[in-house]
């Protein structure tokens, strides 16, 4: 293998910095392509079919073109409709994003948890399995905060967060039977630790808010396992679509180790 092959990244958007970032502690150096299809964005909207067949499609070319040793999907939406799938046609490992029920399962005390995603990922029955194995004697609770994904990319932009939309999000899941007991919450949308620090002041009790990205980083990592890095250029954002606003992103992409941008061809 080309020790500069990338470890290749995709999301809708910016949520799966999320997950570099702790890529990035494990795998310091690694050459990474961040993938953001912003012209496909926001997924959480979109039927299963146009995510899947998006995905596939951007991830075929993207594998053509840039050769990665491994390819994440740091996306909760398109990481349940269509893992399986990009698996079955591309001939390199490909690790998914799940919400993390079963950590959650694992941490409450109060036996009911909280989950935030977009209307994609809540509806799935992945999700449903999920509860099914590993939270069946607790209280699930789901709420589709797809506003939290336009907060995200904006609040990477330097637009501040409006306060409403946090509010609804967290209202969403603590006006539901049981509600007021959640002490723990999945956040099942990669784009959603962005946005850690608001919504733990929007919950006002103690909540811990539990995420995949450290076990992500960890699959990526022994999958990478023995193999050599060598970074011959700087690290690439790759965009679906040229927008104005991505000029606005260049600081937060550099905080990151992207200091290349491109949109894909």
């Amino acid at each position: 293998m080309d020790a500069a092959a990338p470890v290749l990244l995709f999301d809708s958007g910016v949520g799966g910095l999320s997950v570099l970032a702790q890529v990035r502690k494990l795998l310091p150096n690694a050459p990474v392509i961040y993938a953001a299809d912003n012209g496909g964005l926001p997924y959480g909207t979109k039927t299963e079919a146009e995510i899947a067949a998006r995905v596939c499609g951007l991830l075929g070319r993207m594998s053509e073109r840039f050769r990665p040793r491994l390819i994440c999907i740091a996306c909760n939406t398109a990481s349940t409709i269509a893992l399986a799938m990009v698996r079955d046609v591309l001939a390199v490992p490909v690790v998914g994003t799940v919400p993390a029920i079963k950590t959650a399962a694992e941490t409450t005390g109060s036996g009911v948890i909280g989950l935030l995603g977009t209307a994609a990922t809540i509806r799935q029955g992945y999700v449903d399995r999920l509860e099914a194995d590993f939270a069946a004697d607790k209280t699930l609770l789901r709420f589709a905060a797809s506003e939290l994904v336009g907060a995200a990319e904006a609040k990477l932009r330097g637009t501040p967060v409006d306060p409403a939309i946090v509010k609804r999000a967290v209202d969403g899941l603590r006006s539901q039977p049981r509600g007021a007991l959640i002490d723990t919450v999945v956040l099942a949308c990669t784009h959603f630790p962005l946005l850690a620090d608001e919504l733990l002041a929007g919950f006002e009790s103690k909540v811990a808010l539990i995420d995949g990205a450290q076990g992500i980083a960890r699959r990526i990592a022994a999958l990478t396992g023995g193999q050599t890095f060598n970074r011959r250029t700087p690290d690439l954002a790759l965009f679906t679509r040229s927008d104005e606003s991505l000029a606005a992103l260049e600081p937060a992409l550099q905080e990151y180790g992207l200091d290349r941008m491109e949109i894909l061809q």
